[in-house]
């Protein structure tokens, strides 16, 4: 029954039109109606994707719920989706979020909520479509149509410095993007076709592939964010709402990762080897240094942006670290690498979502995120500060939680490569034990700064769901990882395949 529908086309475009009859139908005047046609659209995406990981068969690699539509004919662009066990999950992760999102801002926003939530949904839609697209203009459409919501949403419900975030969150990855347009125009010429899988095919000589790798990597890098062009990332969460942080580190940072697996490895592959050791030095630039920035803030939100960019720096250093695994004949530990990796970005939209809703429930109560305003929160808000704690250890890599899994692959992989890397990577796991307990302690156990503390009101059932929610998660795939091991394993095993022949000639290519 389910290979006869257009579920993919059902999880892109629900959200979308539901987003747009909230923005143009019920409006302003019915804001309980848009409230509850948001939280119903919401509801349905995740019902949908939920229903589409039942049906999923993950003993295979290759694409599934495939639908495929002439667009555009003169330019041979095909309205092409598919999924497999690297898109499912960010799908699956998406609409959840999308949902959490609409439960937590139920009430908290009092300008214009109708437009909030619509721009909430529709962006769901299209980062949706970003992962399920198969044919590269029509990523590149979703792309860069999802920057369109986060702008608006940065722009008009965020902080007082809102226009210079919205206005760097835009330049830089706009300037990102144009290298990505340049780089699959000149792969849909000379592969005669824009679909992705089509262009994992092609011979491609050496030269060529370091041009094409600097420009996805100039698009990616940026999104997810690597360093050096990580610094729009706090900017844009210390001004943007609790929804919008939420969905750009659960989210909107993973794109940048989606985009290492999808296109730069399998198309790439011989450059990306050369590279390699490039990429693993900027990564565990990210996962020390940025470690220690972290320390240093004193804005919650802030601290947690930064602390985002160091456990993303992992995802990144598992990818790379697979081919110095590659290239000295070890692919079973450059497969742990890349499922580390990709464990690692499910975990990190758990963790970073609930870490930002924790800020988020504090904001709305004492309108401040510096750690200095705060102390001695556990006696008014016990239940809150239980939460938080399981949050800020799962942050910190604690064993038993989501955080532990994905590290704890992407260090034994880089122990098997080079003892050092190992140990630096290892590092950020001291690093954000400290930045992130440091902050729970000043703000939970410490000496009340500020007499409001002691009028705060424990969480609404509202904000208690939405915890109860990403605890679960939290703690379900943290003692028990297997059920997305599987999920991710034969494509994991197929890619590992595809890197491990070269791309220059066409002799022994993968299919």
């Amino acid at each position: 029954m389910i290979e006869k529908l257009p579920i993919l086309s059902l999880l892109v475009w629900i959200p979308v039109f539901g987003g747009l009859l909230i923005l143009f139908g019920s409006g302003q005047k019915h804001k309980v109606l848009s409230h509850w046609l948001a939280l119903l659209t919401a509801t349905l995406t995740l019902f949908i994707s939920l229903w589409g990981l039942s049906e999923f068969d993950s003993s295979k690699y290759y694409l599934q719920f495939v639908e495929n539509k002439v667009w555009i004919k003169s330019l041979g662009i095909n309205y092409s989706l598919g999924v497999d066990g690297f898109s499912l999950p960010l799908i699956v992760l998406t609409s959840l979020m999308t949902l959490i999102v609409i439960i937590s801002g139920w009430n908290n926003i009092k300008h214009r909520a109708s437009h909030y939530l619509a721009g909430f949904l529709i962006m769901c839609g299209l980062m949706n479509g970003v992962f399920a697209a198969t044919d590269s203009i029509l990523f590149y459409v979703f792309w860069e149509a999802m920057l369109v919501p986060m702008f608006l949403i940065i722009g008009i419900w965020g902080g007082p410095n809102r226009i210079y975030a919205t206005l760097k969150f835009f330049i830089y990855t706009f300037f990102g993007s144009v290298f990505l347009l340049i780089a699959l125009i000149y792969l849909g010429i000379q592969a005669k076709s824009f679909d992705i899988f089509t262009m994992h095919q092609m011979v491609i000589d050496l030269e060529t592939q370091k041009l094409i790798f600097y420009a996805f990597l100039i698009a990616f890098a940026v999104k997810v964010p690597m360093w050096p062009v990580h610094t729009w990332l706090p900017d844009a969460h210390v001004q943007a709402p609790t929804g919008g942080s939420v969905i750009l580190a659960a989210i909107m940072l993973k794109m940048g990762t989606y985009g290492f697996i999808r296109f730069m490895l399998p198309i790439v592959p011989d450059a990306s080897m050369e590279m390699a050791n490039i990429m693993i030095v900027l990564s565990l630039i990210a996962v020390a240094y940025i470690g220690f920035v972290a320390l240093a803030q004193t804005d919650m939100k802030k601290l947690v942006a930064y602390s985002s960019i160091a456990h993303m720096g992992f995802v990144t250093l598992g990818f790379f670290i697979s081919f110095a695994l590659i290239e000295g004949k070890n692919a079973e530990a450059a497969m742990m690498g890349i499922q580390g990796a990709l464990i690692q970005t499910i975990s990190h939209g758990f963790i970073s979502g609930a870490l930002f809703l924790c800020i988020g429930v504090l904001y709305d109560r004492m309108h401040s995120r510096e750690i200095n305003d705060y102390g001695g929160v556990v006696n008014t808000m016990p239940r809150f500060a239980m939460f938080f704690m399981l949050f800020a250890m799962a942050n910190s890599g604690l064993p038993g939680t989501s955080g532990f899994v994905g590290e704890f692959f992407v260090i034994i992989a880089s122990l098997k490569a080079n003892f050092w890397i190992a140990a630096i990577a290892g590092l950020t796991l001291v690093l954000a034990a400290a930045y992130t307990l440091w902050m729970y302690k000043r703000v939970i156990f410490g000496e009340v700064a500020n007499d409001r503390v002691a009028g705060l009101k424990d969480l609404n059932i509202k904000e208690y769901i939405v915890m109860v929610i990403l605890a679960a998660l939290v703690l379900v795939f943290g003692l028990y990882p297997a059920p997305l091991l599987d999920i991710m394993q034969p494509s994991v095993e197929h890619l590992i395949d595809c890197n491990l022949v070269s791309k220059l000639s066409p002799e022994g290519m993968c299919s």
